[in-house]
């Protein structure tokens, strides 16, 4: 099994995140480029220090199939782009409401609420703009990743169709097959993207096997991820979330624990592990990152 292979994940995790913040500083306007309030709102949330959790994904699931070079960096930036304007919409009033993300102030906090949307607007933008440049990716890899973001940041089955989802539900009872809607769509669907990214990076189009076994990775890593969200939220402190704990029951969210409980959940996110380092079985040694990763999403404390 991938897991037992014993992998430098911390070492892997650095070099990797210092790849990706080298590529986002050549693919983002600097904050001197006019006009240079939206650049520096922009970078602001981009360069905040995340985990870069889903670039990476999409940089070991392109070296599992034995795409070691630079083609997918462009496209994993892609998705560090989406995933930061998510996080500022949904920091907003309008949204979660909240004043802290990843340990500073929000970005509505620092810049206004206007340009706060106008920032996360233009990473959007900015992200289908790196895709479609796609250095490296032929055509038919090029309109793939185009696709496979489009779907995974929509409304159906996708990131807004599952942010949607999750404001309705503070108004109805919980309950599971709303639940499991949510995170599929709100998580899953871009953290499936992004070891889909790597498969298209490396070659392997949409319906390839190796894009289907790393599908089955991300489906169960997805919804493992959210499962430890949800249980953070009530365990961790504001040192470790870097946010504010505790909002998911103060707005009256439908999450794991409020449908299963606290120890349902954790057996839950383990069964999503075993599920995951099957799912990378027919990659051998080189799926170690993957299972690796896999291993600190469920065991995170922060």
């Amino acid at each position: 099994m991938p897991a037992a292979v014993e992998f430098d994940l911390q070492g892997y995790l650095a070099r990797q995140s210092e790849r990706v913040h080298g590529a986002l500083e050549r693919l983002t306007p600097g904050e001197a480029v006019e006009p240079c309030v939206i650049h520096k709102a922009m970078r602001y949330s981009l360069f905040a220090g995340g985990k870069r959790v889903r670039p990476i994904l999409a940089i070991a699931s392109a070296e599992a199939l034995g795409e070691t070079g630079e083609r997918v960096l462009a496209p994993a930036c892609a998705l560090e782009m989406v995933h930061t304007y998510s996080l500022i919409h949904d920091d907003l009033p309008a949204l979660d409401n909240d004043d802290l993300r990843r340990g500073r102030p929000t970005s509505h906090k620092v810049f206004g609420e206007a340009m706060a949307i106008l920032a996360g607007d233009a990473l959007l933008t900015l992200a289908f703009q790196t895709l479609a440049q796609g250095q490296g990716l032929d055509a038919a890899q090029r309109l793939a990743l185009i696709e496979e973001l489009s779907v995974a940041s929509g409304t159906a089955g996708g990131m807004i169709g599952g942010q949607v989802d999750d404001l309705e539900g503070e108004r109805h009872a919980p309950s599971a097959e709303l639940l499991h809607r949510i995170h599929r769509a709100k998580t899953g669907a871009l953290l499936r993207a992004s070891v889909r990214f790597g498969a298209i990076s490396a070659g392997r189009l949409p319906g390839s096997d190796a894009c289907q076994a790393l599908s089955g990775y991300g489906d169960a890593i997805g919804l493992a991820f959210q499962i430890v969200d949800d249980l953070l939220d009530i365990e961790a402190t504001p040192e470790q979330l870097g946010k504010t704990p505790g909002k998911d029951a103060a707005q009256h969210k439908i999450t794991f624990p409020a449908v299963y409980g606290i120890e349902e959940s954790r057996r839950m996110a383990a069964a999503q592990l075993e599920t995951a380092h099957a799912a990378l079985r027919p990659f051998g040694a080189q799926g170690a990152a993957l299972a690796a990763i896999a291993n600190l999403i469920v065991h995170r404390n922060s």
